[in-house]
């Protein structure tokens, strides 16, 4: 056979060797200059103390003198004296040209908490997170890594119980891994780092609110039972469910209103047809002894015509494209722009568009989708692009959205807290916020965002909530019974029955899933609901001096219960149970095997035999030693429940108790000129007797004369009496 065209054979076969070597050489060097680069160490720079126990370092490149404005503190940190001698927290500074990162040893036995809001374990040894704030339905982004907060903190528990804190001041995008030690490792610039070095975990976290701030005193209805749906359609609905409440008599304080008020999604507008008059809703919810919380979203609606759009233009306040133009980016209503907050005059301009707004009857704001989001940008992760411009002001300079990303959310909450403050200058502004930075607490309450209607959501928000309260924020909590997908009766019984118990206690519903409401589920889980939220509002008095207690010093609500004994090792990952306060342990009825603190702890009910033998109810425990102040059911906050006051004790192995009732007004701002009551009171066996009386009286609030109740918690049932609070009250300890 005659194949002239072999011969070209061998020359082919060196081309396709050549080409193919040609090609690994160029795949094999793009490799080299994409791998990742080693980190080498940056020289130490400026250490020394901010406070006693408090001490600030920075690598070589920034000056104490020049530090960048923080966000994340209340006042620019200044040295004040030198390292201590024998100051054993040393951090370490690194770099691989690109990323920035600091790295911390730690002892063998230390836990670590804090980190903010993250799914996951309370102990956060082992685990890793980005911190980037991510509109996440259901936390499945990143497999729940990266959430809708973003807190570059660490709490450090060693062996021995003696604590420290580890605070990284950077805005950017960041990944904090806890797997060997503490390493936060940021996408921008070099930062400072704080370290706190303190006895116990609940100083350092005293000493983090120093640094960071507290939550404001809210109002006293905030801490109510709250209902909330995406959406409730039309205002004759939202007074359908409200009447229902009552009719019902199942405690509730606050309805909340979704997108679907506004007219096509337009901020500070309300839908013509659906909810035509919102000051009469609003009346009618008030005069029922109801409060309205609204929604307003940062995209606000590109459209000339539309005024906010038009006086927002007209002040230049929208983010700009790297290019200068006006950025728009797709949300609820479409095409929108985005305020940039970075700007005094925007932030002010923002603010003062909540006086017409809170006109109309409205008591707090819920501002949503604001890490942030923004759909459709191809490479952003649905936010805005990265290199967005942000043109700052004040103390803040000009900059990236890779820089402002994280804290967007934060600086939208304090323009809508002065906002509502300047729309009503009498009563305590109530913002919730999804999106959130270390520090943002001084601005609003939040919540855990779009969570799933499954027993893993459930039982993780309890360390969610914890985890919050770790880092700075003690007045949170989930959407109670899941925000996605469909509740069963089961589901929703066992968690409104332990959402009792949260700081911030709300229960939300997503579009197109099944009515959550607490009649929703069937006889017996209402029945649960009413046991639940009957305990709730007893509580009370209790839970709201635990709120004022902790807008002065930082430490959370919701507790974990190593709080008891920071040395038991025993209790550092226990995350079923949790302490409402210091003084009452929740232990769910599904826990499984639950470390529990040593000591005395007794159950109680507060709502009759009920709430101990209802399968929902979670087991309620008094700390042997406390004393804690007990209202009347009542249906709403605005209702008196304080006469009588009850006093429930429980003594110590000494034979005493103590206890603290804070009260004021419930709204506005007398408190801070005096117009408070902060009464401690004091119990001690004498005899067969236990004397009660009040040690100590605080405040300029006139004393109404009342009966007191008390209840004697004893391991053989409870000693009840009656008497006059401003005398002492002899209890006899016998059964009665």
């Amino acid at each position: 056979m005659n194949l002239p065209h072999l011969k070209f054979l061998p020359l082919l076969f060196a081309a396709i060797i050549i080409v193919t070597f040609t090609l690994l050489t160029h795949i094999a060097a793009a490799a080299v200059q994409e791998a990742p680069k080693p980190f080498k160490k940056i020289a130490a720079g400026f250490s020394g103390q901010l406070d006693k126990g408090i001490a600030l370092f920075l690598p070589v490149g920034l000056e104490p003198d020049k530090l960048p404005h923080s966000l994340c503190l209340v006042e620019k940190p200044r040295p004040r004296s030198p390292l201590a001698e024998g100051w054993n927290l040393q951090p370490e500074f690194s770099t691989d040209g690109k990323h920035h990162r600091v790295s911390l040893a730690i002892a063998d036995g230390t836990s670590l908490y804090g980190t903010g809001e993250v799914t996951g374990p309370l102990l956060r040894n082992g685990t890793s997170i980005t911190l980037w704030n991510t509109d996440s339905p259901a936390y499945r982004e990143d497999n729940g890594r990266r959430l809708y907060q973003s807190h570059p903190w660490v709490l450090g528990v060693r062996k021995d119980g003696s604590a420290f804190g580890f605070l990284a001041d950077s805005t950017w995008r960041a990944e904090m891994d806890l797997k060997s030690g503490i390493e936060f490792t940021s996408d921008g610039p070099l930062f400072p780092v704080i370290l706190i070095e303190r006895g116990t975990p609940q100083e350092v976290l005293q000493a983090l609110a120093k640094l960071t701030g507290t939550i404001p005193l809210p109002p006293k209805w905030s801490l109510g039972y709250q209902q909330c749906r995406w959406s409730y359609l039309t205002a004759d609905r939202v007074r359908e469910v409200a009447g229902e409440f009552r009719k019902r008599k199942i405690p509730c304080d606050v309805m909340w209103m979704d997108i679907d008020y506004m007219d096509g999604f337009r901020d500070f507008t309300f839908n013509p047809k659906t909810y035509p008059d919102p000051k009469g809703l609003n009346d009618w919810l008030h005069e029922r002894n109801f409060h309205s919380v609204w929604m307003i979203d940062p995209g606000v609606k590109a459209k000339k015509g539309y005024s906010v759009y038009d006086s927002g233009t007209a002040e230049d306040a929208w983010v700009k494209r790297a290019d200068g133009t006006e950025y728009h980016g797709k949300v609820w209503p479409g095409m929108c722009t985005f305020p940039d907050f970075t700007q005094p005059k925007v932030r002010a301009w923002w603010a003062g568009l909540y006086k017409n707004f809170a006109a109309q009857g409205v008591d707090g704001v819920w501002n949503d989708m604001n890490e942030p989001a923004a759909w459709d940008e191809p490479g952003a992760s649905g936010t805005m692009p990265l290199d967005n411009q942000h043109r700052g002001g004040g103390d803040l300079p000009p900059g990236t959205h890779a820089q402002y990303h994280n804290v967007y959310g934060m600086l939208e909450t304090e323009a809508t807290r002065d906002g509502m403050l300047a729309a009503n200058p009498g009563k305590r502004p109530f913002v919730l916020t999804r999106a959130s930075f270390l520090g943002g607490q001084r601005y609003a309450t939040t919540w855990t965002g779009d969570n799933a209607s499954t027993w893993e959501h459930f039982k993780m928000s309890i360390p969610m909530v914890m985890g919050l309260g770790l880092s700075g924020q003690p007045f949170a909590g989930p959407d109670i019974g899941g925000f996605i997908d469909k509740a069963d009766a089961e589901l929703w019984g066992h968690w409104i029955a332990v959402g009792a118990f949260y700081p911030f206690t709300r229960a939300h519903a997503c579009h197109g899933t099944p009515d959550k409401e607490p009649w929703a589920f069937g006889q017996e889980v209402e029945n649960a609901a009413r046991t639940a939220l009957e305990r709730r509002y007893r509580l009370i008095p209790y839970l709201y001096t635990n709120i004022y207690e902790s807008s002065l010093s930082g430490l959370p609500v919701m507790c974990p219960v190593f709080f008891t004994d920071a040395k038991d090792p025993s209790l550092r990952a226990e995350q079923q149970a949790f302490l409402c306060g210091g003084d009452l342990l929740v232990v769910p009825r599904w826990a499984k095997d639950p470390r529990l603190p040593k000591g005395i702890w007794r159950t109680v009910s507060l709502v009759g035999e009920n709430s101990t033998t209802d399968k929902f109810q979670p087991d309620l425990k008094i700390r042997g030693g406390a004393i804690v102040p007990l209202g009347k059911v009542i249906q709403s906050t605005n209702e008196e429940s304080l006469d009588p006051l009850t006093l429930l004790v429980c003594l110590n192995d000494g034979g005493t108790a103590d206890g603290t009732l804070y009260e004021d007004a419930g709204d506005g701002f007398g408190y801070k000129d005096g117009d408070f009551l902060l009464t401690s009171y004091h119990a001690e066996k004498r005899g067969n007797d236990v004397v009660v009386r009040m040690a100590r009286s605080d405040g300029k609030r006139a004393r109404q004369k009342r009966n007191v109740a008390v209840e004697i918690v004893t391991e053989d049932g409870v000693v009840r009496g009656m008497g006059d609070e401003q005398r002492e009250i002899v209890i006899p300890l016998r059964a009665n």
